[in-house]
């Protein structure tokens, strides 16, 4: 199925894996890519170190394209991106909008530049900047997001601007795929389903929570990182949502120091990764705090394997996953059921 998508990247189907922090690591990008798909690397829980390597490895497993997701707001982003170019690495990602100068950076060495923007204002402001393609999350989608349903954000989008749009929040199989063409779409985005594959490193207790979730087990929480942000509905989530706010700054704090002993920082660079955070947000500094240290409570529950004590995000569609394919076998059941539904659709005289 050639798309504008897959023109634009290089891949076989038109079929995106999302970068999740702790989950999109070598393992999972390069079967995704192995397979046909685009898949983008989570580099905000990594290491320059650890990117450089892990970009490597799959180089080492795939010679087909991937992509690296980068925070834009990183002190070192522009290093991770002169990494990217060094490497060769067909696209950055970008959870949060980029500034000019690294899109810029990114064209001037060769690298495609993919924002997502859960709004159609933000999707003409960087179509007006340079960027090649736009990931639209609507608001059932994992992780953070908005309140407009893909249905209604996906059509605003591809009306606005002219270049590839890139459908996230929903989306599992091969009816979504058909549904996002028939929009306008050049492809889907998926983070929730490639989660649940034997290529994804979480730990078959914290999957077995997702695929027991029905479709109302995610809430959208202010209580993890002071923006809207979905996730698995578990006792965690529940007693963040009823702490008050001296609890809030205890559990907070902890989290934060735990963070900067995890990733070697020292007390005046977390007080910079907290001021960051909260830059053009109206937080606490409990939620500054928790937004510091969300990585810990996603390496809790997605690499340590204790989802009592951490996050887990999570799209709506974990209601709707009941198993646990390869990204092979998956991509390829996706394939086969868009073939079948547009043989339908033609059937039809």
């Amino acid at each position: 199925m050639r798309t504008a998508l897959t023109e634009l990247l290089g891949c076989r189907h038109p079929i995106v894996q999302t970068g999740m922090g702790y989950v999109a690591g070598a393992g999972l990008v390069s079967a995704v890519a192995e397979a046909g798909g685009f898949g983008i690397v989570a580099s905000a829980t990594m290491t320059l170190d650890e990117l450089e390597a892990t970009i490597k490895e799959i180089k080492s497993r795939t010679t087909n394209p991937f992509g690296v997701n980068v925070r834009s707001d990183a002190p070192d982003a522009t290093r991770r991106i002169d990494l990217l170019i060094r490497e060769r690495v067909r696209l950055a990602s970008f959870a949060l909008a980029p500034d000019r100068d690294l899109i810029r950076r990114c064209a001037d060495g060769g690298v495609l530049t993919m924002p997502s923007v859960g709004a159609r204002r933000h999707a003409e402001k960087v179509a007006a900047w340079g960027v090649d393609a736009v990931l639209v999350q609507g608001g059932e989608g994992g992780g953070h997001t908005g309140p407009v349903p893909t249905t209604l954000l996906l059509p605003q989008v591809v009306d606005a601007v002219d270049i590839p749009v890139v459908a996230a929040g929903g989306f599992f199989d091969g009816r979504g795929l058909l549904a996002a063409l028939a929009y306008g779409a050049a492809g889907v985005a998926m983070g929730t389903r490639f989660l649940l594959t034997t290529d994804s490193p979480v730990g078959a207790r914290v999957k077995r929570l997702y695929l027991d979730a029905d479709v109302t087990g995610t809430v959208v929480t202010t209580r993890v990182d002071g923006v809207p942000h979905r996730v698995l509905r578990t006792p965690y989530i529940q007693g963040l949502e009823r702490s008050g706010r001296v609890t809030a700054l205890l559990r907070s704090a902890r989290h934060a120091v735990a963070f900067r002993r995890l990733a070697g920082m020292t007390w005046p660079q977390l007080v910079r990764a907290g001021r960051q955070a909260r830059h053009g947000r109206e937080l606490t500094w409990a939620q500054t705090l928790m937004a510091a240290g969300t990585p810990v409570l996603l390496r809790t529950a997605m690499v340590e394997g204790r989802p009592e004590f951490g996050v887990m995000s999570a799209g709506q569609v974990a209601g709707v996953i009941d198993d646990l394919p390869s990204c092979a076998e998956l991509i390829a059941r996706i394939m086969k059921e868009a073939d079948d539904g547009w043989g339908r659709l033609t059937a039809v005289r």
